[in-house]
């Protein structure tokens, strides 16, 4: 029987054709012990025994690989990767795949709720008249006001899509320029400098690379327009939390909409004891139906690599 272990909460919680493929192979499903991602120390003790691994961010390292002779996939349920050292998977012959383009949708959707909800202050508005109160302090229109997007692929072009209706003018930053899909959806490339400078709202929409951590500093964050409004729905390592808490108490930053941390779940209530800023629990790809497509994705993967076969969505390459 392939033994697969389940540390992603969602692929637990979704119904789906999933189900009835794994168990016609003959796989077992065996849930992780928490509903959140595992450190390393966690996974040593739970995966040491499996063929695959249905995962979100855990830390899959050097040492967690070495001590899973059996383990033969990692499957990612999303896109983001950086939690796995996957040189050391290719390594130790285990196939690490994702599932791209999946939730694009859902996350843009998500980036324009928190941006309206910022925008608003629908949060503290709905709290207040819970509490008894009703005061109307004005919000922020958007017709006209500009969005910066930064990481203009699947996901920033379909935020793009989204804030168009609104009236928005929109530019955009990144380091892989396609002219072509900028034209049609009528946004304007920039420097990362002139779209801070510029933007009246940011939307963070770009992988955790090595040159992403920490993008948003304290440096940055000075060279944003007073007032302006951030948005980040792609890893909370994009940000320097501390410098973003301290332009928020400032007023430079007007408020944030994050449904990422750089820890999670946070230690650190900081940023979410701030009047001006909106905490979501990392739920911006999640809807039902992208979580069924990356639930079907997954399993696809896992029961190929147990046929022997390669992954479709695989990041690494065994040879």
């Amino acid at each position: 029987m392939f033994r697969i272990v389940v540390t992603s909460y969602t692929t637990l919680q979704t119904d789906g054709p999933h189900r009835a493929a794994y168990a016609e192979a003959g796989c077992e499903l065996v849930p992780g012990p928490f509903i959140r991602w595992s450190t390393e120390e966690e996974l040593l003790e739970s995966v040491t025994d499996c063929d695959a691994v249905l995962c979100t961010t855990d830390q899959f390292t050097e040492r967690v690989f070495a001590a899973a002779p059996r383990l033969k996939i990692v499957s990612r349920f999303g896109v983001g990767y950086d939690t796995i050292d996957v040189e050391a998977a290719t390594k130790h012959g285990v196939w690490v795949t994702i599932t791209p383009g999946i939730n694009h949708l859902a996350v843009a959707d998500h980036t324009l709720a928190l941006l309206l909800a910022v925008a608003r202050q629908v949060v503290p508005l709905v709290n207040m008249v819970e509490a008894g109160g009703w005061d109307r302090p004005p919000g922020v229109e958007l017709d006209g006001k500009t969005l910066g997007i930064v990481g203009f692929g699947s996901i920033g072009r379909q935020v793009a899509r989204r804030a168009a209706g609104f009236g928005m003018r929109i530019i955009a930053h990144d380091i892989m320029e396609d002219p072509a899909a900028a034209t049609t959806l009528g946004v304007t490339y920039a420097s990362l400098d002139d779209l801070l400078a510029q933007s009246d709202f940011i939307t963070l929409n770009l992988a955790l690379t090595a040159s992403a951590r920490g993008l948003i500093n304290a440096e940055r964050i000075a060279k944003m327009k007073r007032g302006a409004y951030i948005i980040n729905t792609s890893r909370g390592g994009a940000i320097d939390e501390p410098a973003l808490a301290e332009a928020l108490r400032s007023g430079h930053v007007a408020g944030a909409g994050l449904d990422v941390l750089d820890m999670e779940p946070p230690t650190d209530r900081t940023l979410i004891e701030l009047p001006q800023v909106i905490v979501t629990p990392h739920v911006a790809g999640s809807v039902h139906e992208a979580n069924v497509r990356a639930c079907a994705m997954n399993a696809a993967d896992v029961l190929a690599v147990m046929r022997g076969e390669r992954p479709a969505h695989a990041v690494n390459d065994l040879g």
